[in-house]
């Protein structure tokens, strides 16, 4: 690798974190799942493999078709908003009601429960018209100024996205001891709920 394709990587590295470390839904949700042990590498590879796509459609040019068709935005943003204020809802109602045994729900773990963190996760990341806003089309515009080393610069932020979900999805089971009574969970899933539906209001307020 060149000097000036390095270059490129490393300055999509930095545009990349810079935009994926921001408190959102999809990171409340990875921390979640993390700080559970459920189904983090299927968490992990979802929201990566779809950085990823999004991404690589940035670098290739689709920003420009998602310009020209707002309305797609909209109707992604109206089924986000919902989702993720439902969401936001039952975490609350987890506060004010905790599932028995919560401190230690990692080690009940089932196949149904993980089948629903991994739709919840795909819809997390599909449903959120920002996803769309930051990869395509900003990181893609980004990557254009680039010119031929447009796919450096991309590769970098790939990077970026795998580095941070691995991060957070991993490096939150050391948040496990903290909260291992069911009145710190209450905590976590307080922050979670708030976090919801903050995001959601604010998609269905934009629209």
């Amino acid at each position: 690798m060149n000097h000036g394709m390095t270059t490129a990587a490393l300055v999509g590295f930095g545009t990349g974190l810079s935009l994926i470390v921001a408190i959102g839904a999809q990171n409340a949700f990875v921390l979640r799942q993390g700080v559970r042990r459920h189904a983090v590498l299927a968490v992990v590879v979802i929201c990566a493999v779809s950085d990823a796509v999004l991404i690589a459609l940035g670098v290739s040019g689709v920003g420009a078709v998602v310009t020209a068709w707002p309305a797609a935005l909209t109707v992604v943003g109206l089924a986000g908003g919902g989702f993720l204020i439902c969401y936001g809802v039952l975490a609350a109602r987890r506060v004010l009601r905790p599932e028995p045994g919560a401190a230690l729900s990692a080690q009940g773990a089932t196949a149904g429960s993980a089948r629903k963190a991994v739709l919840t996760c795909l819809a997390m990341t599909w449903l959120n018209p920002h996803v769309y806003l930051d990869t395509v089309l900003l990181i893609g515009s980004v990557a254009a100024d680039h010119g031929s080393q447009r796919w450096a610069f991309g590769a970098g932020a790939v990077l970026a996205s795998l580095t941070w979900f691995t991060t957070l999805g991993y490096g939150a089971r050391l948040l496990s001891g903290l909260l291992a009574r069911p009145a710190a969970w209450r905590v976590l899933d307080g922050l979670v709920a708030a976090t919801m539906v903050t995001m959601g209001g604010m998609l269905l307020a934009g629209i």
